[in-house]
């Protein structure tokens, strides 16, 4: 079992999102869902009260990573203090995901990263780019790049 899985806040769409990502992601697939109480009595703070019975949390797996989406509410949102590396193995898998992600409200960024529309933040990368970003001037080129495009290192 994997040590450590990402919990992700969502603000009442960690269905939707798990669905979503299941969609991208062709291997994945939902481990578990929990609810909220249905009563008062059972813990439920104020302004969990219209959540009772709606999905809590969405346990979810991904190439072979598993992550749990909560639905927790508006407080807290992505930010790219956080993101998850797609090493991808040639460039029609960097532009599937890079295309895919960042549909429907997603956003580029530079050098490989982007948001998806949820705000989560990828880096879609080769999955050499370790040897890549050794070849002169490599650096200057992933900078000026917003999709890694292999041929141009």
């Amino acid at each position: 079992m994997q040590k450590i899985i990402p919990n992700l806040w969502f603000d009442g769409n960690a269905q939707e999102a798990a669905e979503y990502y299941l969609s991208i992601f062709s291997d994945g697939k939902i481990i578990n869902t929990t609810y909220y109480p249905l009563t008062e009595a059972e813990g439920l703070a104020d302004f969990q009260k219209n959540l009772a019975g709606e999905v809590l949390t969405v346990e979810f797996e991904i190439l072979g990573m598993r992550f749990i989406g909560i639905n927790a509410g508006p407080e807290f949102k992505f930010d790219e203090a956080v993101s998850f590396m797609i090493p991808c193995k040639d460039q029609a898998e960097i532009d599937y995901y890079w295309n895919t992600l960042t549909a429907n409200g997603g956003e580029e960024s530079v050098c490989g990263w982007l948001k998806d529309k949820y705000g989560l933040s990828w880096q879609v990368c080769p999955e050499n780019w370790e040897e890549l970003s050794k070849r002169p001037g490599a650096f200057k080129k992933m900078m000026g790049m917003k999709k890694l495009i292999i041929a141009e290192f």
